[in-house]
């Protein structure tokens, strides 16, 4: 079984930055998709960002410009960097790897932004 281990998650000052990073316990050679996803207390979980095999990358309204979605050479990670951080950006966070008949979600990883 292939497994998703994210780590970056933490306490942060607002404009302060947070890299967030999701490793696959196997090489993923054929993933499709990699994204970001997160839920806010009191809203609906959200995709923040995604990137494809390709390489084309998306985001979401709110993060533009703040935050980076990027993949590892290997195939087997997926990174979110998250600057210029605001108390908005509160929520737990889930990485995601999709590809054929496989759908693959971290444990989730609680970022905070607050003094």
């Amino acid at each position: 079984q292939v497994q998703l281990v994210e780590s970056g998650g933490g306490l942060v000052q607002p404009g302060g930055s947070l890299t967030l990073s999701c490793v696959a316990s196997r090489t993923i050679f054929s993933a499709n998709f990699m994204g970001w996803y997160r839920q806010a207390p009191g809203k609906e979980r959200e995709l923040v960002a995604s990137i494809s095999s390709s390489g084309p990358t998306n985001y979401a309204d709110s993060v533009k410009g703040r935050f980076t979605i990027s993949r590892g050479n290997g195939k087997n990670t997926v990174h979110l960097q998250m600057n210029s951080l605001a108390p908005e950006d509160t929520a737990i966070y889930w990485c995601n790897m999709r590809w054929s008949s496989h759908d693959l979600w971290g444990q989730g990883t609680q970022v905070t932004v607050s003094l």
